[in-house]
């Protein structure tokens, strides 16, 4: 079963003609360049599942030695969504050092702002990493030949579906319209013919094909897999599709998945707010939905390197976040240590721990069960159901207010008082909800997403002096990847 593997993001979707080694650089992930270009093995096909999973870390230069400039040393989510959407600055004190964040920051970019064609990288890596996985996995003969069991063959379908149905829900959000890429490439004519943009609507309907597919394939338990806790779920899966139908304003249908969800029995607010973020309590907690599993010490990286930006004086709260949270909230120090400048939350810690570390242990956390909560109570104010909506926002408030503060007290009583389930004003309601999405989930890459889905981000962001436009609801495509195509790909209006 040989073939070409080349990954579609090369410097984007097109290729570098350059020495055929330089496509299997790293980062590769558990395969070798022998590995893929030789007959599959057992290991072969599970690894090409692991891999996949490897371009949503933030493990240091996973697409290149320190290319800041490309937007390649971290994955660039909390630029692109916490810095652009005001809570998070770049720096604790303001310095020249990479000013193409700050150009993000301002909503003062062009198309070639190396954040953009980071994380147009890094998804498409992954979904090339997804489609070679894929490509195993439903080979008939190859399945026969290595023997793979039939559950081992489900769950590992799963996963990948899923995985290609994330990148790909990351890629639109970002975007809009985008190429669409299913399967790997063979020949550099099949990679000249899919860099084309296509309708959102085509990515809409593979990211929903591709979740339907991985939610038939997975076990209906919390873990995937007890032995290793990390891998995608069916509840994760739900999660997406509730997030997806969220996005794509499908209140009733977000109502019915989130049911689901919690019908499964397997997610439940944590008693403590900080567990989901706890180093010591991964995999171990109630709350967590999906989180990438950083560890450390690994002889192919898997460690979180946004710890060792955090040393460097990276991403600090705006004053406009830290004015957010009402008095005596404990989610603040929670999320951020402003004496000593820690961001808990990305930590992992209270202490500082793991601060300055560039292969930290510290997972990233990407659904949690306080985020889909919200999702729901979004959709029963929309569909008019306001007690409802309200009651979940009361539930998560509750949490956080008897949750112990980060100093191990209690916090003092008044403090984060339940909302008047007699409210039916919905504006007013969806103002709670709002402010609850972002004190709860400050630092966890939501905040532009939804500024843009609730058509508030150039209110919102031009009180804070931010030059955002119309035309920035969307990202522009980076410009290399057009000029490449031949314009094939196009760029988005405004740029």
């Amino acid at each position: 079963m040989k073939q070409l593997y080349i990954s579609l993001f090369a410097v984007g979707l097109m290729f570098t003609a350059g020495c055929k080694k330089e496509l299997y650089k790293d980062p590769i992930g558990l395969i070798t360049p022998e590995q893929v270009s030789t007959d599959p093995t057992l290991n072969t096909v599970v690894s090409s599942v692991d891999a996949s999973y490897r371009m949503l870390s933030y493990t240091l230069n996973l697409m290149g030695n320190w290319d800041w400039s490309g937007g390649k040393v971290i994955r660039p989510d909390v630029i692109l969504q916490d810095i652009a959407g005001g809570d998070v600055l770049k720096k604790w004190n303001p310095d020249g050092d990479q000013p193409w964040m700050d150009d993000i920051a301002g909503f003062r970019f062009t198309s070639e702002n190396g954040g953009f064609n980071g994380v147009w990288a890094f998804n498409y890596q992954g979904i090339s990493k997804a489609n070679l996985a894929l490509s195993y996995l439903t080979d008939e003969a190859l399945i026969a030949k290595i023997g793979m069991e039939a559950t081992l063959r489900s769950r590992l379908l799963g996963e990948a579906y899923f995985l290609r149905a994330y990148y790909y829900f990351d890629l639109v959000n970002n975007f809009g319209d985008v190429p669409i890429i299913t399967k790997p490439l063979k020949t550099f004519n099949e990679a000249y013919e899919v860099a084309r943009t296509v309708p959102q609507s085509q990515a809409w309907a593979l990211i929903n094909d591709d979740l339907s597919k991985a939610k038939a394939a997975l076990p209906a338990t919390k873990f995937s897999s007890t032995a290793e806790k990390w891998r995608v779920s069916k509840g994760a899966v739900v999660a997406l599709q509730a997030k997806v139908a969220l996005y794509n304003q499908k209140w009733t249908e977000v109502i019915a998945l989130v049911t689901e969800l919690e019908g499964m029995g397997m997610y439940t607010l944590n008693a403590n707010y900080f567990d989901n973020f706890n180093v010591s309590k991964e995999f171990n907690d109630n709350e967590v939905i999906f989180a990438y599993d950083h560890i450390s010490g690994q002889t192919v990286r898997k460690g979180n390197g946004i710890s060792a930006l955090l040393d460097w004086g990276f991403f600090a709260p705006s004053a406009d976040f830290l004015n957010a949270f009402e008095t005596n909230d404990p989610r603040l120090a929670y999320t951020v240590n402003v004496t000593d400048k820690n961001v808990n939350k990305l930590l992992g810690s209270l202490n500082g721990a793991n601060k300055g570390n560039d292969d930290g242990p510290s997972n990233k956390i990407m659904i949690r069960m306080a985020d889909v909560l919200l999702w729901k109570a979004e959709a029963y104010n929309e569909n008019n159901a306001y007690v409802n909506a309200i009651t979940i926002i009361n539930n998560i408030r509750r949490r956080a207010r008897t949750s112990p503060t980060a100093a191990g007290g209690i916090a003092p009583i008044g403090t984060l008082p339940d909302r008047s389930v007699a409210v039916t004003n919905k504006a007013q309601i969806k103002s709670w909800l709002m402010q609850e999405r972002r004190v709860e989930l400050g630092f966890e890459g939501q905040r532009l997403n939804d500024l843009k889905r609730w058509k508030t981000a150039k209110t919102v962001l031009t009180a804070l002096g931010k030059n955002f436009q119309d035309h920035n609801y969307l990202y522009p495509v980076p410009q290399g990847e057009v000029d490449k195509s031949g314009k094939a790909i196009v760029q988005n209006p405004g740029y």
